[in-house]
């Protein structure tokens, strides 16, 4: 008796059915930077994107939160001279290193994502404001992942 071929075509067949479907998702899972720069005004009373050599990329006062240059690629809680709070250092322990998809999640509700992140539902973050929009957050990932911590020369 020969074996039949159905379920390999039928395992293609999903396959090929789970792709159309993955390529049918909205484009801003992806995040615009042009889109993100307009979002990030809402950061920069706290955070400023500043290049090493001075140059300010994105804001320019905010001294509460850290300069988000580098920030994609960069282990979480690392940037020199900053005082972190006790969930982001726990996170950073745990192995917490910045992507773009988990800077969007974490922006969404910087608590919740430690928690998530950690597994210990008593961290909390300091950073207080949240991004409503899913879109606003996946657009400031993209709009800070120009200046990956590779970028960095200090």
């Amino acid at each position: 008796m020969m074996p039949t071929r159905r379920p390999a075509r039928a395992a293609a067949a999903a396959l090929a059915a789970g792709l159309a479907a993955a390529a049918a998702l909205p484009a801003a899972a992806a995040g615009d930077p042009a889109a993100g720069e307009t979002v990030f005004k809402q950061c920069q009373t706290c955070h400023v994107v500043q290049a090493p050599d001075g140059t300010f990329l994105a804001g320019k006062a905010g001294k509460t939160g850290p300069n988000l240059y580098g920030v994609v690629g960069r282990a979480a809680a690392s940037y020199p001279d900053f005082r972190y709070g006790d969930g982001i250092t726990a996170a950073a322990a745990a192995g917490l290193v910045w992507d773009e998809e988990k800077i969007a999640t974490y922006v969404q509700d910087p608590t919740a994502f430690l928690d998530s992140f950690t597994g210990d539902p008593k961290l909390k973050s300091k950073m207080s404001f949240k991004l409503r929009k899913p879109e606003d957050a996946a657009n400031v990932a993209a709009f800070l992942a120009q200046w990956p911590a590779e970028a960095q020369t200090q």
